[in-house]
């Protein structure tokens, strides 16, 4: 029989934890765990018209839960009984050092997901030592990037090619004199995908207030505070708009671009070039022959054709085919350090992130994007470190296994 006795009070006391019924949000940002974490936070502080920008895909959104059941449904095969007491994340991409192996990808219209904008994401990269990507749908100015970050900053600027080519070219002429060193064109955007989350919502640029709307904001009264006493939002690059996103889209954009523009735009950027939006192993070995410095393997975070290949399930033939004649760099799908790692052994150089940033963002601002990065960074370290291999290099195909795919 247990003898039983009285706790004393002294023993209780490193039980017992009181914490504040309504944490502030540096708190609830470090509760985060995982970013599906930051993504909860995000959806409760941010309306749903800006939320639903950020979150929704196309059509049914096949192409985005594809992409991130891919990473799901992967096996790693760990090596055992190795030392791991010293492992490194660092890494080479496009020739010059990076803390991490991955950026931070364009997105568009980043301002209104919360007002620090684009120079939150910015600022977080460089203390990270990875880039950050600038939109040329992005509500930031080249000029006011590159002014506010430092010498240690790796910007890359994203362009859509226009039908006025004169245009097209004025920003990259801009983007050059402002010190950006990589040029990532973006080809899969003939015309808009058809987000029907924006449109059930009735999204517009600028986004208006509805009836709907003004019942969300009684709910979210900082993000609205924000919104209505920081500069007006608007496309950076862009003359005034009004109107629908996929309208702008359609009016903008050239459907006619051909692979005869990428080498046009190629002799008038003085640094790197990546072509983002290859979804084949034919237009990767093509845009090779061409002489760009790397592709991104990305169907555009699944916003533009639903059912489009599988990034990750297209990686490995493409890193067969050109692996040895330029980068390969991938995204869409990636919610966790684990799905970093496992593009890389499959044969990636480098990986770019979308919305897993742009929670953060929408959580907890420039801290929340801090955030979100050292997430990432921790899970892919402890995977790496799990999977037995002590740098990024060690990552090879025999680490991983896509179920179903030999």
């Amino acid at each position: 029989m247990t003898a039983r006795r009285m706790p004393r009070p002294r023993e209780l006391a490193p039980l017992i934890k009181f914490e504040r019924p309504f944490p502030g949000r540096e708190r609830k940002l470090q509760r985060a765990q995982t970013i599906w974490d930051l993504r909860e936070l995000a959806r409760k502080r941010t309306p749903k018209v800006a939320f639903d920008y950020t979150d929704g895909a196309a059509d049914a959104e096949i192409s985005l839960n594809r992409a991130r059941q891919a990473f799901t449904d992967l096996e790693f095969r760990p090596a055992i009984l190795r030392d791991v007491s010293k492992t490194d994340t660092a890494t080479t991409v496009l020739g010059a050092g990076v803390m991490l192996p991955f950026g931070i990808a364009p997105t568009g219209f980043t301002r209104m997901m919360h007002a620090a904008g684009e120079l939150a994401g910015a600022r977080a990269a460089e203390r990270a030592g990875i880039p950050f990507t600038l939109s040329t749908m992005g509500t930031t100015a080249i000029e006011d990037l590159a002014a506010a970050t430092g010498p240690a900053a790796r910007n890359w600027f994203q362009l859509y090619m226009w039908t006025d080519r004169d245009r097209s070219l004025a920003l990259v002429e801009r983007a050059a004199r402002a010190g950006f060193e990589t040029l990532v064109v973006t080809v899969d955007v003939p015309v808009a995908g058809n987000r029907l989350r924006d449109a059930r919502n009735g999204m517009t640029v600028p986004p208006s207030i509805t009836a709907a709307g003004a019942l969300d904001a009684l709910r979210r009264p900082w993000w609205w505070w924000d919104f209505l006493t920081t500069e007006p939002l608007a496309f950076a690059s862009l003359d005034r708009w009004s109107g629908t996103v996929a309208e702008l889209l359609d009016a903008m954009f050239d459907p006619t671009v051909g692979f005869g523009d990428l080498s046009w735009i190629r002799d008038r950027w003085p640094g790197k070039v990546l072509v983002k939006g290859v979804q084949t192993v034919e237009d990767a070995k093509r845009l090779a022959d061409l002489g760009v410095d790397g592709i991104v393997l990305s169907n555009h975070g699944g916003r533009q054709l639903d059912r489009a290949p599988v990034p990750l399930h297209l990686l490995p033939d493409v890193a067969r085919a050109v692996g040895k004649d330029l980068e390969i760099h991938l995204d869409t799908g990636i919610m966790h350090g684990a799905d970093i790692a496992a593009a890389l052994a499959l044969g990636a150089d480098f990986t770019l992130i979308g919305r897993a940033y742009l929670y953060g963002l929408m959580a907890g601002g420039e801290a929340g994007v801090d955030r979100a990065i050292e997430i990432l960074r921790t899970q892919l370290l402890r995977t790496m470190k799990l999977l037995g291999v002590t740098s990024i290099a060690e990552l090879e195909p025999r680490h991983v296994r896509l179920l179903g795919r030999g």
